[in-house]
């Protein structure tokens, strides 16, 4: 992992200062390679300790390594590999801002694949392979995921129960067994009905599977397997669609393994479609 996407997807859980240090280097990194860390702290308007640690904590030796490792991030980018966060298009050009929303996508989803081991979406798939049935929740927009992915694992033939109510929900979950599975959605992860019903769950001996943001959250807490999801930007109107399109990327990659895993699955799912093709096009 690069510094500068290992510096984007760590943000979510900096300290105040950390993340002044982190948007500094992120919005100048072509000039790093001219500042010492002195020169760094003073234009923070930090202390030259704490630049050191923000280097020790992502990984690095010191300042000097974390330099170097930005330099070498930016020279794969001047010869055609983009890792740097694109500058925001100034015109209304629909081929550059295609161009720019592209690149934001690509480094949200390379930083919430990197973020995720393969060992987390190995365990989120197992547990919900191996449950008789898995419950999912999502509020408000997070249901917009909650739901299509439930009708995924339908279509492997995998029992699932959707809803956007917690009260619903946690009478739902009044059927639940030992080793079945709640799939929680919710960028922030601060709502209590949700963590209230991860508690529930818990305590019934299921498992909890949560998908939020990179950072601390309430919810996270209470998750058996927690994913994430790394999305950064400047302009509001972007950063939503670089969570949609990072999170859609990781529920892919949950679902392939879940068809990988079974060859039953892959076939259910093709009977699936064909039983449901013929009631779209009449």
């Amino acid at each position: 992992m690069s510094a500068l996407v290992k510096i984007r997807s760590e943000r979510d859980r900096m300290s105040a200062i950390e993340r002044r240090i982190a948007d500094f280097v992120l919005d100048n990194a072509h000039l790093l390679r001219d500042y010492s860390s002195q020169q760094l702290a003073d234009a923070v308007g930090i202390s030259q300790s704490s630049v050191v640690k923000f280097c020790q904590k992502l990984g690095f030796k010191g300042y000097p390594d974390l330099k170097l490792s930005i330099s070498e991030a930016l020279f794969r980018t001047d010869n055609g590999n983009t890792d740097t966060q694109p500058v925001p298009a100034k015109t209304q050009d629909p081929a550059r801002l295609g161009i720019d929303l592209w690149r934001c996508k690509s480094q949200a989803e390379e930083a919430t694949r990197l973020i995720n081991p393969p060992k987390a979406l190995t365990a989120a798939a197992d547990a919900i392979g191996s449950a008789n049935t898995v419950f999912i929740i999502g509020l408000g927009e997070d249901d917009i995921h909650a739901r299509a992915f439930a009708l995924r694992l339908a279509l492997l033939g995998i029992l699932t129960v959707h809803n956007f109510d917690p009260a619903h929900m946690t009478a739902s979950l009044s059927a639940a067994k030992p080793g079945d599975v709640l799939l929680m959605f919710s960028e922030h992860g601060m709502q209590p009905a949700l963590c209230q019903l991860g508690r529930h769950f818990r305590e019934q001996q299921g498992r909890v599977v949560t998908i939020t943001r990179h950072s601390s959250n309430a919810l996270r807490a209470h998750a058996d397997v927690p994913l994430l999801v790394s999305a950064h930007d400047e302009r509001p109107h972007i950063e939503p669609l670089l969570y949609h399109s990072a999170l859609k990327h990781l529920l892919d990659r949950v679902f392939i393994l879940l068809c990988e895993a079974d060859g039953q699955r892959r076939t259910r799912l093709q009977e699936t479609l064909a039983r449901i093709k013929p009631l779209l096009e009449s």
